[in-house]
């Protein structure tokens, strides 16, 4: 009886996630490879300095190209709006995380919690605090955004605005006591801080929150209002002056350091 012939063996079938994985890989190894190449390169030399077979090159690219990663002109690829995206999300996540080493180191070298906040949208917003078990941040117990005439952040951030754009703010949110201590009037509020120089820390006692005192050192960061700030409780409210003195100084450092741009 003749023998049969043994049928050919197939291999086996990649698992559909090894198959994505690669893809994923190969098509970051093109974007990187396009990234190199600032007036751009043709699809063979992508696929000739990736080590990717040209027929994968060129449908990676149509596909990079169409989700908007890439772009072509004139045979050359660059990158794409979508890469553009990406690019500056991590440079504003590493700004981020820069700006929360900076307040945590100065928070403990301080023993106080630091505070960073911007005026923008033509709103105060508390972009990062840093505090600790023993020293915690204060409590908002009322919005921060709706009581800047109350609080240092507020104040600071308040005096560094031209007159229409702070009486626009206050129109919005109006002035009211919190405490025995706040400013009882909108006209009271705006003397104040016409008298606040613009580079001057501001302070405020027990106006925001009974038993805290607060300090705000403004800053500049391109055209919006900035500023970084600290509370103590009252009992050590004698602590404040040199508080802030060192955190001028901290500051000063950090920015000096960095070529900055903490637009958060």
């Amino acid at each position: 009886m003749p023998r049969q012939a043994t049928p050919a063996r197939t291999p086996p079938e990649q698992p559909p996630s090894a198959t994505l994985i690669g893809s994923v890989q190969r098509a970051m190894r093109l974007l990187e490879c396009v990234a190199d190449h600032e007036h751009g390169a043709p699809a063979k030399q992508l696929a000739r300095e990736t080590g990717l077979a040209l027929p994968t090159a060129y449908h990676l690219l149509r596909t990079l190209v169409h989700e908007g990663y890439l772009r072509r002109d004139k045979g050359l690829f660059f990158l794409g709006e979508a890469a553009a995206r990406l690019s500056s999300g991590g440079a504003q996540q590493k700004r981020r995380s820069t700006v929360a080493d900076a307040l945590a180191r100065w928070r403990d070298v301080i023993g106080a919690p630091v505070y960073y906040a911007q005026y923008r949208d033509g709103e105060i917003e508390v972009l990062c605090v840093s505090d600790t078990p023993d020293n915690p941040a204060v409590e908002e117990w009322a919005d921060f955004r709706e009581t800047g005439h109350a609080h240092a952040i507020g104040q600071c951030l308040l005096s560094q605005l031209d007159t229409g754009a702070r009486r626009d703010h206050l129109d919005r949110h109006p002035v009211q006591a919190l405490t025995p201590y706040t400013v009882h009037d909108v006209t009271g509020l705006l003397r104040r801080l016409e008298r606040t120089r613009r580079t001057a820390p501001v302070t405020e006692r027990q106006e925001y929150a009974l038993g805290t005192v607060c300090a705000a050192i403004p800053i500049t960061v391109g055209v919006t209002a900035a500023t970084m700030a600290i509370s103590l409780p009252a009992h050590q409210a004698e602590r404040l002056p040199s508080a802030v003195c060192r955190l001028q100084d901290e500051i000063s450092r950090f920015l000096g350091s960095l070529a900055l741009s903490i637009s958060i």
